[in-house]
This record gives structure tokens, sequence and C-alpha cells, in this order.
């Protein structure tokens, strides 16, 4: 779908007139192409006196062919990296302050910034728990005075999980999370077993895929990165879909399954095509959803009762499956789609908000269980992505979901695909219980 108002503010006329009337501006955002530098330009890196991540992260930077800078030199910078980790009082905030303030308008053109520090919760001291959760309003609020694309992060890593953070800066410090934007991330929580690749254009090598509603729309999108990333795709949708499904599959070079996961003998039927077809699975996308929206008042027991069940129900019922049965493999991923709306709720989608809030239980309840078997659960929440979904939306609705947020434009099908691919990583063993929006910091729920 076209974006014809920033197609217009990227124009010479329009230039002219959003800088005159203060309308949004959004840039053309930087995303993955094979072969692209990580970055257009050095990262300037500083630490906080007594941080423990400078080292690591210049490592992974170094590994990553990322220059990195320890004084300020050139006019811009790819990003901004700071190891606010040796942070443990507020008076210590001035550090923040007094690395950013002389260097943020020199970040370039989708540049990044990102903060790391130390998850509150596992702080005992009082004013050291304080000044590390006062990072988070302070990244948040970053994200939102940064321009012309670029994104702000905060990554809290768990002491000992220094080794850990090699594939999340490599997303975050990259194009492939183009549209993520002022998230907090936490690594180490729940451990975690980290498996370099051998090739990081490939890291899903070997591995098999399961998308579920992979048919159109973001779930094509995730079998597509996930195939180019390595994996061996499995894509699932309703008969109905079958001729698309097909289409995607073999663009992908994967294999489709024509199944309703609402049936009652959905998980037993799934259980046995990865077992005798794949020998098990690897990675478990739950991208399958519905919307059946109207206020509650007005809402049919049908409409309810079908959401809850395409959208939640049958996850659980399929994790159960596979889990039991030893076909999720040890090391896996259970990746769920949740939404902004599961976050902040939204007219109008009470049965759908609910299903979506649900799948953030989900991640909540499941990821301290399964971290004793190396398997990891996270999801992703989309904000407003350009898909035929939104296309059918009222142009004005359709404009403000677009223009809400911090980049001032929708984000694509893939950059939901990227943040999913990043996930199923076999080095992202550490990031386990996230829920990480895709929504360019969207103003909904922020």
């Amino acid at each position: 779908m076209t974006d014809r108002y920033q197609q217009f503010t990227n124009s010479g006329v329009g230039r002219a007139l959003v800088k005159r009337l203060g309308l949004p501006n959004p840039t053309p955002l930087r995303r993955h192409r094979a072969g692209d530098p990580a970055l257009d330009g050095p990262a300037l890196l500083r630490s906080a006196p007594g941080g423990r991540l400078a080292e690591a992260v210049g490592a992974v930077c170094k590994a990553a062919g990322i220059e990195v800078l320890t004084a300020a030199g050139p006019k811009t910078y790819g990003a901004l990296v700071f190891d606010a980790t040796g942070i443990a009082s507020v008076s210590q905030l001035r550090e923040l302050y007094d690395f950013f303030n002389p260097v943020l308008r020199a970040v370039g053109t989708c540049g990044r910034v990102i903060v790391l520090g130390t998850p509150p919760e596992r702080i005992a001291d009082a004013d050291e728990l304080i000044a590390q959760r006062a990072l988070e309003g302070f990244v948040r609020s970053v994200g939102k005075e940064l321009v012309r694309g670029a994104t702000a992060q905060l990554v809290y890593v768990e002491p000992g999980a220094e080794e850990q953070i090699g594939s999340t800066l490599r997303f975050l410090l990259s194009g492939k999370s183009a549209y993520v934007d002022a998230q907090v991330i936490r690594i180490g929580i729940y451990g975690g077993h980290v498996v370099e690749p051998e090739d990081w254009t490939a890291p899903l090598a070997g591995k098999v895929a399961l998308v579920t509603g992979a048919s159109r729309g973001i779930g094509a999108a995730i079998a597509e990165v996930l195939s180019r990333d390595g994996a061996h795709v499995v894509a699932l949708d309703i008969p109905a879909q079958g001729d698309e499904l097909a289409a995607v599959a073999n663009r992908v070079g994967g294999s489709t399954l024509q199944l309703d996961i609402t049936g009652g003998d959905a998980p037993a039927r799934l259980v046995e095509y990865l077992r005798s077809r794949h020998g098990g699975v690897d990675i478990v996308v739950h991208n399958a959803g519905i919307t059946r929206d109207k206020k509650l008042a007005n809402m049919k027991d049908a409409a309810w009762d079908a959401v809850l069940s395409v959208n939640l129900s049958s996850q659980l019922r399929v994790n159960d499956a596979l889990l039991a049965d030893g076909i999720l493999r040890e090391g896996g991923r259970i990746i769920g789609v949740s939404s902004i709306a599961g976050i902040a709720g939204n007219t109008g989608q009470t049965n759908y908000a609910t299903s979506k809030a649900g799948v953030i239980g989900m991640v909540d309840a499941y990821a301290p269980l399964l971290a004793p078997r190396g398997i990891t659960i996270n999801a992703v929440a989309p904000g407003f992505i350009e898909t035929k979904m939104t296309a059918a939306v009222p142009l004005f609705i359709r404009e403000a979901g677009r223009r809400m947020n911090s980049l001032s434009q929708g984000g694509l099908p893939v950059d939901v695909a990227e943040t999913i691919a990043w996930y199923a990583n076999p080095a992202s063993g550490g990031v386990n219980g996230n829920v990480v929006r895709v929504c360019g910091q969207s103003l909904l729920g922020a």
C-alpha cells in the first residue's frame, strides 16, 4: 500500500510545506538489504564509571564490521551506545546528560541510540534500582526527540549475561530494526544457551520453522525472512487459503500444511505431520489471527468465541502438544504475535485485545518454565502495519494510525518478520520472556 503523504513530503514542494507548517515528516527508513553495512557511520561508545558491558559491546561491533569510536570525532554517527550499568545512584544519572547532550544532534539519518543497563528487578540496593529504572524514561523520551528515522532502545542485561548480547546488538544496530523504537529488552533474565551461528547471513540453516497464518500479509513476510535466514518453513493456514499458501511455500522453498488450528484434532495432526515429515520443529511462530470487531454491547457471542479460539486458545493447545511429545526440539523457539491493542486496548476490539493481551500472558507464564529446557518464548506486538487489512481502514483513521508514532509512518510486514527472525536466531538464547512492540513508538499505549 502506497503512503502518498510520505511521497509528497519527500518532494521539493512537500519538504518546504512540511517545514513551514510543522507537519509530520516521515523519513524513508533504512531497512536491511543483503550486502549493506550494518550502519551508515561509526558507533560512538562510552561507559559510565564501573560499567561492565563496554568491552563486550566493542567485540560485537567489531565482529559485525562496525567501526567503534570512544571519543567524539566525525560530524555524524551511525549510532550512540552508552553502557549505563555503572550508574548506581540518582546523582550518577548525570552521566547520561554528559554523554548525550553534546552528540545527540550528530546522530545520522536512521541512526541508532542504545542504552545498556541492569534489570531493576535484579537489584537489591534501593538507590541503584531507582537509578536503573530511570533509564526507561530517558530512552523513551529520547526516542520521541530523535529525527530523520533514528531510533532509541534500552537493553537491560542480567549480570553474567554479558556474552549473550551479540544477536540483540546486531539486530538493534542494523536496518532490521527499522520500525522498532523506544523498546525495553531484557537479556539473561531466564538464563539462556547462546549458539553463535557459523554464518550470520544464514543463522537458521538446518532449522525447521512452523509459521501459522502464512498465506499472506505478515505471515507471508515471516515465511520469507525465516527462509532467507536458512530455515525450512512449514507454512500453515486454513484450507480456504490453499492457493495463496502454496504460492508462499513455493516462493520460499518450503512446504505447506492446510489445517484449521482450532479443530479438536489439530494439535495431534500437527504433531504427526512434524514428526513424520521433519522429525520435529525448531521454531514455532503463532501468527494466525482474526478480527471480528464490534463494540462489546453489540458483539455476538460467536464473534467473541471465534477470536479467542483462533488468537489464543489454539496456541496454548498447540504449545502443550508440541512440548508434551518433544516435537519442539531442545533450544527451540516459540514466538507469539500480539498487538498494541493487547497493551493499550482499542474501541470495538474487546475480543481481539483480550486475546492479544493473553498472548503476552502466555509469554510471561511459559518463559520461566521453558528456560531449563533451553527453549525461549517471546512475542512481537505490531502497531500500524501496511497490509490489505489496514488498507481497508477509513482514510482518516488510517492516516492517524500512520502518523501517531515517533517515525510518523506505518511499518511494513517485513519489520515484524525481522523482529521474529531475531528471536529465532540461535544466538538469541538469552532473550526470553520479552514482548517487543514493532510500532515506531506508537502514541497508543505509550
